[in-house]
């Protein structure tokens, strides 16, 4: 039986995502599922120091968005 061919292709361009992650508390920690499976358990103040950059660092890729149109 002849062997199977795969080729895989990986691109080095990041792919942004449009889909959320979705954050939830158990057990005092934060979870972040995110697309494709993503998962990431922190703690509380990880998880606040997370989402205070996160909001950061959408503010001014927003500004960024808005100065490329």
């Amino acid at each position: 039986m002849p062997k199977a061919n795969y080729m895989i292709e990986f691109s080095n361009t990041p792919q942004p995502l449009s889909e959320p992650g979705n954050a939830s508390a158990e057990d005092g920690l934060v979870i972040l599922d995110g697309p494709n499976g993503v998962a990431i358990t922190m703690t509380a103040d990880a998880a606040r120091k997370t989402g205070d950059s996160l909001i950061s660092a959408a503010e001014i890729a927003e500004r960024q968005a808005d100065n490329m149109a």
